[in-house]
């Protein structure tokens, strides 16, 4: 049976203690997520520590040493579903050390939960989670405000958070129809599924009614569509000896059958004959869908080549500019020679120049000769040969890459292209 539910890709971000995989525990529990024994072993080990409460981060902190310590350190993907959608959640580390881990578990999500402590307000950490979720374009801000149980509920502790962080706001590319304030009490379940009545001040939905009512489309970039080609298709069967299709996955926006089309790097030109998926013809390809094309024309296209609507093509070119976080404990540096993986395609690349180290407190730049080790900085490339691409900020997809180090073929770096 196909499930058409609509499909919420979620980041959290929280500092230490302000109760992250409670919420998603809570949010778990409260969908009917967890399976028996799983509850069965929340209850177990909440009675052994001494809890009069069930202590749902347990079902989240799947690392020994994450139980031990009551931090988050992997990145998890958790996936839960209401009747009305599905939901994938990446639960990332808050902690500075674990910035790289952050920066990938948003990289894909539609929506961020920054949790902030009632009792602590915005501090440092908030301004480094707000400052990776504006620099990743994460669509849409959902900041909870938990712990609302050890402040009394109080309505003017709320209002003075959200004032604090409405100054961040004004610093980033966010609007104020992007982010949304919650109050809630992940431990006591208030206005997580349901709305609570010990904040009856607080006239908007619940975090699980509002997550609902946020749609795909809203949150998906109007963009250039971008079909990279994975694999050519040449069955060379009685019944299909002249097919002759392209597969691959579409970003960005529609492909239709009829549109006129540029393949890239040889800028031949074509027209779309068919989209395909397995035995079903279609007249158009979404966002998102992996579809096979064919064209009307008999042209050369091989894997890591480009499809592109012939009136929406991309940059081409050699040398590029762009925010770069840096996952390795090598340091990056002027003059380091690496593999830039851009899509299905690898180029050789070397770093021209380092422009600046970030500040992801909002409070700017400075220049430096590296980066090290969870750093985000503006870093300037030569390649070997063009590539095709868009700026992250248009097509997050085709505007983003990975470095790799030619000798050990380990990721580097993450970049997104100015």
């Amino acid at each position: 049976m196909t499930d058409n539910r609509k499909l919420i890709k979620i980041a959290t971000a929280g500092s230490v203690d302000d109760g992250k995989s409670t919420l998603i525990g809570r949010l778990l529990y409260d969908t009917n997520s967890l399976t028996t024994d799983k509850i069965e072993a929340i209850q177990r080990n909440s009675k052994q520590k001494g809890f009069d409460y069930l202590d749902f981060s347990l079902a989240t902190d799947g690392l020994v040493a994450e139980r031990e310590q009551g931090i988050t350190i992997d990145v998890a993907h958790i996936y839960f579903s209401t009747e009305k959608a599905n939901y994938i959640i990446a639960d990332t580390p808050g902690h500075v050390e674990y910035t790289r881990n952050m920066v990938t578990g948003a990289s894909t999500s539609q929506v961020a939960i920054i949790l902030i402590d009632a009792r602590k307000g915005v501090i440092e950490q908030t301004y480094r989670h707000f400052f990776i979720n504006n620099l990743l374009r994460v669509s849409h801000i959902v900041v909870a405000i938990n712990k609302m149980d050890l402040v009394e509920y109080d309505e003017e502790t709320y209002l003075k958070i959200k004032e604090d962080f409405e100054v961040l706001i004004k610093k980033s590319n966010y609007t104020s129809d992007q982010i949304s304030f919650i109050p809630v009490s992940a431990l006591n379940g208030d206005n997580i599924a349901q709305k609570s009545e010990k904040m009856s001040w607080y006239v908007g939905n619940s975090l699980l009614d509002h997550l609902e009512v946020l749609e795909p489309s809203d949150l998906q970039e109007s963009t250039a569509a971008r079909f990279a080609v994975q694999y050519v298709i040449r069955p060379k069967t009685s019944s299909y000896h002249d097919f002759r299709g392209f597969s691959g996955k579409l970003h960005g926006g529609r492909l239709a059958v009829g549109d006129d089309i540029t393949v890239l790097p040889s800028f031949t030109q074509s027209r779309i004959k068919t989209i395909e998926f397995f035995d079903q013809e279609y007249d158009e390809a979404l966002p998102g869908s992996s579809v096979t094309i064919t064209l009307e024309d008999e042209v050369n296209v091989s894997r890591g080549d480009m499809l592109v609507k012939s009136d929406e093509l991309p940059t081409s070119e050699k040398q590029l500019s762009a925010i770069i976080c840096q996952v390795n404990r090598k340091p990056l540096t002027v003059g380091s020679k690496l593999i830039l993986q851009h899509g299905v395609n690898s180029v050789l690349a070397k770093v021209d120049s380092i422009e600046s180290v970030i500040h992801t407190d909002f409070s700017g730049e400075e220049a430096t000769e590296k980066l090290s080790l969870n750093d985000i900085g503006k870093v300037n490339f030569r390649l070997s040969k063009p590539i095709h691409f868009d700026s992250y900020v248009n097509n997050k997809n085709n505007g983003s890459f990975i470095l790799i180090d030619e000798a050990t073929l380990d990721t580097v770096s993450v970049g997104f292209i100015n």
